[in-house]
């Protein structure tokens, strides 16, 4: 060190901006943008208060000792979005493909220990070659303790991932155990194993962007949570995120002002049962025009789930949709239902479920595929939760699915049906073959008028109601205000202690 200690700050400082700009440069050249970038779009202007800057590698293998650079590869500290304090760090490929090393780990491990203390959320941005071979078995530890923290953060403050550029090996993981992933198209991937290692192994061959890309994991995995055109669509969606959920735990969800639906609720539901409809029609016209946040739009489209506003009031949303596969449930709406309402639990918001569902979807496919097991998910993550949970059922409601979506039985507060609804053990179709079926074999063209009567019998909503099962039938156009004065009445809504134990044990 030569000169004052303020001569010898501002000449690190010095350095340091020199570096983020050959980073960014260099960045902007792959058509990205760079660590710093990513923060300061996110952020509040001014808001952000770096955390370890000077941090350096201490490896000297293969030459590491000639490759120095501040911050090792990742830029962490904290700042505000929309004024509210968050905890966030972006990975820098501009120094060593952001490769994770000891002390790039460690500094992203001391943010990720700074949100849980002040219970601020986390928003990490990755882009990464994955772990620093240079490093060794240093590097794999580092995983090691941000993975740890990743599992000790759940359900403390949010977890957001934005990958905005290659995510692989272990640096695959990070994401998938945080709370919420976006991708961005075309720069974004993540996999396990590479195109080239499948292609030693197997043969196959697959770009790294049908393997791992943004369409892949919206579409076909799951692990994207939303996918973006442009980074810039991706911190949007990372703030309108944060909008709906509170800062940690023991916090409410923000409050917004009360926007009344734009359109009316009354004739989106046919008045033929067998007849498809848009779900997203009827959550629009209950909820705050213009509040319901999609999540996993893309994947398992059979169920929609996603944030909304009701009153101002952000709560959660599930929903089986008539218009693909007739709203059955699946495997993977199973685990898209499961995951979606243990998060809303975890993060106090009142979740409003909406069923018109036929049962689970039949087929060699889906038992052997695990549906027995899947299909537990969504009963374990029901039954567990503890928040407001308020259950409209709008037309069918058949067998398994209707226990599973929120039923009274699995603990919801209210349930409320529309007179069309029908609540059975199987649609009145399939249920007059067992139930009527010597009549039908006898005189087969009374079979429309026997359906009709199984409908009566035993379908109706009334019959559920009259069991206790049904809190009250109402019309269309009560489902909003019934929502609005449901929230309110539990919003003290008080649980009973579970009995002691470490922790339940999830059909995963």
């Amino acid at each position: 060190m030569s000169g004052s200690p303020s001569e010898e700050l501002g000449r690190r400082r010095e350095e340091l901006s020199s570096q983020a700009e050959a980073a960014a440069e260099r960045q902007h050249g792959r058509g990205k943008l760079s660590a710093r970038e990513r923060i300061d779009a996110l952020l509040d202007p001014g808001s952000f208060v770096e955390l370890n800057p000077f941090v350096e590698h201490r490896a000297t293998a293969l030459g590491m000792d000639r490759r120095r650079g501040l911050g090792d590869g990742v830029v962490t500290g904290h700042g505000t979005v929309d004024g509210r304090r968050i905890c966030v760090y972006s990975q820098d490929f501009g120094f060593m493909g952001g490769s994770l090393g000891e002390m790039h780990a460690d500094k992203i491990c001391r943010v990720m220990d700074l949100a849980v203390r002040t219970g601020a959320p986390l928003v990490g941005f990755h882009d990464s070659g994955g772990a620093r071979i240079q490093e060794g078995v240093a590097s794999l530890g580092g995983y090691g303790e941000i993975f740890r923290r990743n599992v000790s953060a759940s359900g403390v403050v949010p977890q957001i991932a934005v990958i905005a550029g290659p995510t692989a090996g272990g640096a695959s993981y990070s994401p998938a155990l945080m709370d919420l992933t976006i991708m961005v198209e075309g720069i974004a991937t993540t996999f396990i194993t590479g195109p080239r290692v499948i292609k030693q192994v197997t043969g196959e061959e697959v770009s790294p962007e049908a393997l791992g890309g943004a369409e892949t994991h919206a579409t076909i995995t799951g692990t994207a949570s939303l996918k973006a055109a442009s980074e810039e669509e991706a911190i949007q969606a990372v703030r309108a995120l944060l909008s709906y959920l509170p800062s940690n735990n023991l916090d409410d969800p923000p409050l917004y002002e009360v926007l009344e639906p734009a359109s009316s609720v009354e004739g989106v539901i046919p008045a033929d049962p067998m007849a498809a409809y848009d779900i997203h029609e009827l959550i629009e016209s209950v909820v705050d025009t213009g509040s319901f946040l999609e999540i996993q739009p893309d994947f398992a489209g059979n169920t929609v789930v996603g944030f909304a506003r009701l009153e101002g009031r952000s709560i959660g949303v599930v929903a089986t949709q008539p218009s693909v596969m007739a709203g059955t449930m699946t495997i993977d709406s199973s685990d898209k239902v499961a995951r979606f309402v243990r998060l809303c639990d975890t993060f106090n918001l009142p979740v409003v479920t909406f069923q018109d569902v036929p049962g689970y979807l039949p087929g060699v496919d889906q038992e052997h595929g695990g549906i027995i097991r899947h299909g537990a998910k969504v009963i374990y993550a029901y039954a567990e939760a503890t928040v407001p949970k308020v259950t409209v059922i709008l037309r069918k409601s058949f067998g398994g699915a209707y226990i599973a979506l929120g039923s009274k039985h699995l603990g919801a507060d209210l349930v409320y049906a529309l007179p069309q609804a029908e609540i059975a053990v199987m649609g009145a179709e399939g249920a007059i073959e067992i139930v009527y079926r010597r009549e039908v074999e006898e005189e087969p063209e009374r079979r429309g008028e026997l359906i009709e009567r199984y409908r009566e019998e035993f379908s109706n909503p009334y019959q559920a109601a009259k069991l206790g099962y049904v809190d009250d039938v109402i019309e269309e156009r009560e489902i909003r205000p019934r929502l609005i004065e449901a929230m309110g009445v539990l919003s003290k809504k008080r649980v009973s202690p579970h009995p002691p134990k470490r922790h339940g044990n999830m059909p995963v």
